[in-house]
């Protein structure tokens, strides 16, 4: 089976413990700017980017 590639907003919500409108805000200005990892927007769902995210949560970018 293949890993992973992307996280859903609501595993993002879960692991950086943000309510839902905080999370959206963030997660907007993620994808705007593709930092501090890369954002997908597809319609109204955000999707993120796994080693990207992974990378920056760990302090490795």
């Amino acid at each position: 089976m293949d890993e992973k590639k992307v996280y859903t907003a609501v595993e993002i919500q879960k692991m950086l413990n943000l309510s839902k409108s905080k999370l959206y805000i963030f997660l907007d200005e993620a994808y705007r700017r593709q930092d501090p990892f890369k954002v997908l927007k597809i319609g109204k769902l955000y999707r993120i980017q796994k080693d990207s995210f992974d990378k920056w949560i760990n302090g490795e970018v």
